[in-house]
């Protein structure tokens, strides 16, 4: 587990924020299941993309939600998670994958948590896999998770460039995941949460048709985070569709702003 905080201070408790959020999920053109499960239910906002088939993709990404959402403070809405007891849920919900599907299917999950640590508030961020999260701040666009992938790992040592990666013929091969492969651990970030803000929690169905410049000309510009949960949807599969297509939208305002 790889915790690690940004140096910018985040927003003050006092100035608690306020959470609006838009979602959506679509099987696209060519899948006939849609492996992809989501919970976006304040403070937890993730992402599950299974990989498997047979329908045993769609049996660990749901498996990993329903983990997730039996957290106690998915239920109270209280912001007092931490990375190491995210990643003790996730291991059991990896356990859990294993256990029903014999260690042939697995998830990625990307997603953020709003957390108030030492009289601050921030996105805790966690990934396994290829599935990412973003944040769209002062116009601009900027990825907050990182790949578990062989094309990411092919960029990090120079091999290929960012362009590159995004047409490799093994873009799709990750990793790290839950429920199948030796490792299972997420990557945890501290990132300061701030009024005005808008977090992207999606998976690769959408960033395997759409470049950075279109997901943030489409955040920039639709105001309302369902409509431009579903502008963002609605484009990838205009795009082509070639993948399962799920998108959370999260915008943060002070408490008690319009």
């Amino acid at each position: 587990m790889n915790a690690q905080p940004n140096q910018a201070a985040g927003t003050t408790a006092g100035t608690r924020l306020a959470l609006t959020c838009g979602h959506g999920t679509d099987r696209g053109h060519r899948r006939a299941l849609n492996e992809d499960s989501y919970l976006a239910r304040e403070p937890v906002f993730a992402v599950a993309d299974g990989m498997g088939g047979h329908e045993a993709g769609e049996v660990a990404s749901g498996l990993c939600v329903q983990s997730l959402a039996a957290i106690p403070q998915v239920e109270t809405g209280e912001r007092s998670l931490t990375a190491p007891a995210l990643q003790a849920h996730l291991l059991r919900a990896d356990a859990a994958i294993r256990g029903a599907t014999g260690s042939r299917a697995g998830t990625t999950l990307s997603g953020a948590v709003l957390v108030e640590q030492l009289g601050r508030t921030y996105w805790l961020v966690m990934n396994v896999g290829d599935s990412r999260t973003y944040r769209f701040s002062h116009g601009h666009l900027e990825q907050l998770s990182v790949d578990h992938s062989l094309v990411q790992e092919l960029v990090d040592d120079g091999e290929i460039s960012a362009e590159e990666a995004a047409s490799h013929p093994q873009r799709h091969v990750v990793t790290r995941a839950l429920g199948t492969g030796e490792d299972n651990e997420a990557d945890f970030w501290l990132v300061p949460a701030e009024a005005g803000d808008r977090v992207l929690v999606c998976s690769d169905g959408l960033t395997g048709e759409l470049a950075d410049r279109s997901i943030a000309r489409i955040l920039d510009t639709v105001a309302d985070p369902q409509d431009a949960a579903m502008e963002l949807i609605h484009a990838a599969l205009d795009h082509g569709g070639r993948d399962n297509v799920t998108v959370i939208v999260v915008d943060t305002r002070a408490a008690g702003a319009a």
